[in-house]
């Protein structure tokens, strides 16, 4: 008798073992930045954070350095399963986040905390339909991006004339139209093309002076904030996948994800300020432009704009919409500068 509750006991002991792993649900998330970035190490924070507030119902298997998925090639991994969710911006993709590209104008984004306070409020209120394939954490933009050259310092537009830089997506316009010759390359091959002198320089945010490791081969910067482009992030899982979960698992990785977009937003000024003390550490030199010489950056890419309005209306969208998006982001641009103040968040702008 006592044998067979033995064995009984131990039957249901692995078929209770059994279960609890069927249910265990395994995603995998894809990061293509450095393994040691601070971004890469939110992501990591992300996936471990829900395994802990699901009490390991939810394994998220990490795969950070591009080891899963390059950044260009992102997107459509998440979309064919080859990772359930992952992180990349929309530069890499021109032409497929048509609404959101509204971000890559010149239109005076400051800091990155700012910038995703900004853009979180504008997915919010026109829910762009070209993610409805995925459901969107967080989107997330850069601070506003400057310019980094190798050997050539760039102090006024004339200076900028011919050189090549690299630039994606509609930042490449932006280039063009200052006079400059744009190249698009994917960051994990910017450092390289700066050392053997394949381009002149890159325009990026200033943590990339140092998580990218890019003041051991420029030597100059302008800071171009006054232009105010950016470069928009974000970090998105398959919606069929999502649509799967329950949903209790949904409300854990909502809550998970909006707690990271914070921590993303001030990161960004974080490793701006890193950035610019390694530069200057190492000897970097950096030019401000001046409001009349600023000027006429801003005057050289307002075709940018008025491109971007052609191309949107030549999609069926309204140019009164166009125009609606653009005075809401430099509303609410103006509303989070002053929280920033409000906040002391320290700023590199």
């Amino acid at each position: 008798m006592r044998t067979k509750l033995g064995l009984l006991t131990i039957l249901i002991f692995f078929v209770i073992v059994s279960y609890a792993q069927a249910e265990v649900i395994k995603l995998k998330a894809a990061n293509y930045l450095p393994v040691t970035h601070k971004m890469s190490l939110l992501t990591q924070w992300f996936c471990d954070e829900v395994k802990r507030r699901t009490n390991g119902r939810v394994e998220i298997a990490y795969y950070p350095g591009g080891t899963l998925l390059s950044p260009v090639k992102m997107y459509d991994g998440i979309l064919s399963g080859i990772a359930d969710m992952g992180l990349s911006h929309i530069q890499y993709t021109r032409g497929r986040f048509p609404v959101l590209e509204v971000f890559d104008l010149p239109l005076g984004f400051p800091s990155g905390w700012v910038n995703t306070q900004v853009c979180m409020d504008f997915f919010a209120k026109f829910k762009p339909k070209e993610f409805d394939d995925v459901h969107v954490f967080y989107v997330t933009p850069a601070g506003a991006l400057i310019l980094q050259t190798a050997k050539k310092p760039v102090k006024t537009l004339e200076d900028l004339k011919g050189l090549k830089i690299r630039a994606t997506g509609r930042l490449a316009d932006v280039f063009k139209y200052l006079g400059a010759v744009p190249v698009p390359l994917a960051m994990p091959d910017v450092y390289e093309s700066l050392r053997r002198g394949v381009i002149d320089g890159v325009s990026v945010d200033y943590s990339t002076l140092k998580y990218w490791k890019f003041a051991e081969v420029v030597k100059y910067v302008t800071s171009t904030w006054k232009i105010g482009t950016t470069i928009t992030f974000y970090f998105a899982i398959n919606k069929k996948k999502w649509d799967q979960l329950p949903p209790d698992v949904q409300k854990i990785m909502d809550e998970v994800g909006l707690e990271a977009k914070e921590k993303q937003a001030r990161l960004w000024n974080e490793m701006d300020l890193e950035g610019i003390e390694v530069f200057k550490a190492q000897g970097g030199q950096i030019f401000e432009l001046s409001d009349p010489e600023a000027g006429k950056w801003i005057k050289a890419v307002e075709p940018v704009i008025a491109g971007y309005k052609k191309s949107m209306v030549e999609k069926g969208f309204k140019e009164s919409d166009i125009e609606g998006w653009i005075k809401f982001i430099k509303e609410r641009i103006e509303y989070w500068k002053k929280e920033e103040r409000a906040r002391k968040i320290p700023t590199p702008f």
